[in-house]
């Protein structure tokens, strides 16, 4: 069950260009185009629920399941301290597809409360990159015999 207007639905039906760095039967994450720093990911569910209210029970636990690979994947390929979680439902909610925002942050990075300034990758390259470290740490953990990052 897509929306075919909805941005998030069209990244995850492979028609619209994302760095995805996870992928799972129920969820898609990809890199945010507008990062509060690199490395800041969304985990989407595949079928279209636009608050976290609309997801089935069922659903709702998978997804954080996946929330949590992702969490220790950023946090691993960045070289984070450690990572803000979030979402918003409907206000504040630029795509109106319920997502999770994963945001790798270190001691001092300077953000403070809720509004923070959004950055821009210097290139496409390095948006690649990104992605790349996220999948690789998911795929090491993966051969260590660990279930998450």
């Amino acid at each position: 069950m897509n929306d075919p207007n909805c941005i998030f639905c069209q990244i995850v039906l492979g028609q619209r260009p994302a760095h995805v760095v996870l992928e799972s039967g129920l969820a898609v994450a990809f890199l945010d185009a507008r990062p509060l720093f690199p490395g800041h990911s969304l985990l989407v569910p595949r079928d279209h629920h636009e608050t976290l209210g609309d997801l089935p029970a069922l659903l709702v636990s998978e997804l954080f399941v996946d929330g949590q690979r992702l969490v220790g994947a950023v946090e691993k390929a960045m070289g984070a301290d450690g990572s803000f979680v979030a979402m918003n439902n409907r206000v504040s909610q630029s795509v109106p597809h319920f997502h999770v925002h994963v945001v790798p942050r270190r001691r001092k990075d300077g953000l403070r409360g809720f509004f923070w300034p959004r950055q821009k990758y210097e290139s496409e390259a390095e948006m690649a990159a990104v992605a790349d470290r996220i999948r690789d740490a998911q795929t090491s953990a993966r051969e260590d015999g660990l279930g998450s990052v």
